[in-house]
């Protein structure tokens, strides 16, 4: 699974809080959690993401609270992908149970700035900075998360699963 885009660049620590505001907790609708993305910390983040950008933040991105509603807004926006410094353990685990790859490489970090084009190999786990001409690993996904990851997550994995042996209709 190859992804190319634009990079969003964020710091340490962007916690739950950030990325979807608890104001909007009572909503469950990805489209409508994707119009407050990144509103705690980046109030023109709607604006300026499009389909297949990246996010690119330090250490502990997802901290907080563990609502799904933060990598659900992330992905409805158009994200393709988030690479950072480190998770919080909840914020990796929701992330790709709704299908949003996510991949730890702190010299991304380091060598990447807002506005760069990335190119993302999550089965190889490259992540070549088109912008910089630079290249870095990640740690890839394995077969079965990259099978999850394109169902669009846990629950549409299951599904299709099931329908292929005849369980659900």
């Amino acid at each position: 699974m190859k992804l190319s885009g634009t990079v969003h660049k964020y710091g340490v620590n962007v916690d739950t809080d950030a990325i979807i505001p608890a104001r909007y907790l009572n909503v469950s609708e990805g489209a409508e959690l994707a119009k407050h993305a990144m509103e705690g910390i980046d109030v023109q983040f709607v604006n300026r993401v499009s389909a297949g950008d990246f996010i690119v933040a330090g250490a502990n991105f997802g901290c907080g609270s563990s609502r799904e509603h933060a990598p659900l807004a992330i992905k409805a926006s158009g994200v393709a992908c988030v690479v950072a410094g480190s998770f919080a353990r909840i914020f990796f685990r929701n992330a790709i149970n709704i299908g949003l790859p996510i991949l730890t490489c702190e010299e991304v970090v380091a060598g990447t700035e807002s506005g760069d084009t990335l190119e993302i190999d999550l089965e190889t786990g490259r992540i070549r900075n088109v912008t910089r001409g630079t290249v870095y690993r990640a740690q890839p996904y394995p077969q079965f998360m990259l099978e999850l990851i394109a169902a669009g997550g846990l629950i549409e994995h299951t599904r299709a699963r099931l329908k292929a042996r005849g369980v659900i209709p």
